[in-house]
């Protein structure tokens, strides 16, 4: 049984604010909430409709589909619940490609950027400090696991990218094809910008390469690509046409 503050209390968690007073966040589902275990997160306190498939994890318990919905964030929550303690960020990886993102609104982006980096094997993401948190549960929810496994910095970008002393990509629609490109991007830095406005002109003064994805001939719309759309074409691309 969960009491009114405990309900209340995982319920602020949903917030940014409370996330970080409290340094946990809440992860949703079996197959997330075995992904973060298994990359040694501390777990606080976990609760199941049914507690067999989780063993041997101290603070388990179990509770009705009615209760599950009180705290859950999902329309149709699934079986599990879970809050974890929040893990020291490691310093940035300056040796590979970093994919840095400017004003990121978008959780259900960042989450699914997340995934796709993952999957592309980049290793290291850099935020602006305006972007979504990356303890959004809709960011956790999208990742599906990736976050656990993905290095994310939170900073000012443009005094990282002037120190940085790296190759920096960005994309824009006035740029060179990514379809052109002659050879392997391993290590350097790739800027996708704001979902609505692109990369800020403050940023775009410091690029050294822009790359952009063309649009089929006589095509006039749409104006843009969903941004984590983008990042996928891109990376598919730099990480697997020289591969």
């Amino acid at each position: 049984m969960l009491t009114k503050n405990e309900i209340k209390f995982i319920n602020s968690l949903k917030k940014k604010k409370s996330r970080d007073l409290n340094d946990c966040f809440v992860v949703e589902g079996k197959k997330s909430i075995s992904e973060f275990i298994n990359s040694k997160y501390d777990i606080v306190k976990l609760y199941s409709i049914n507690k067999f498939f989780f063993k041997n994890i101290k603070n388990h318990f179990q509770i009705d589909y009615e209760l599950l919905k009180k705290i859950s964030s999902l329309i149709n929550p699934d079986d599990h619940l879970a809050i974890f303690k929040k893990r020291e960020i490691k310093s940035i990886d300056y040796n590979s490609l970093i994919i840095a993102l400017e004003s990121i609104r978008d959780p259900g982006n960042l989450g699914t950027i997340i995934r796709t980096c993952e999957w592309f094997g980049v290793k290291q993401i850099v935020c602006s400090k305006d972007s979504v948190d990356l303890y959004n549960p809709k960011v956790i929810q999208a990742s599906m696991g990736s976050f656990s496994r993905i290095n994310i910095n939170y900073l000012d970008l443009k005094p990282f990218l002037q120190a940085s002393n790296l190759e920096i990509f960005g994309t824009a629609l006035k740029g060179e094809s990514i379809y052109g490109l002659k050879s392997k991007i391993n290590s350097g830095v790739l800027i996708f910008g704001n979902e609505a406005n692109g990369i800020s002109s403050e940023l775009l003064e410091i690029i050294d390469k822009k790359i952009t994805i063309p649009r089929s001939k006589n095509q006039q719309f749409p104006e843009s690509l969903n941004l984590a759309s983008s990042l996928a074409i891109f990376l598919s691309e730099i990480k697997g046409k020289f591969s």
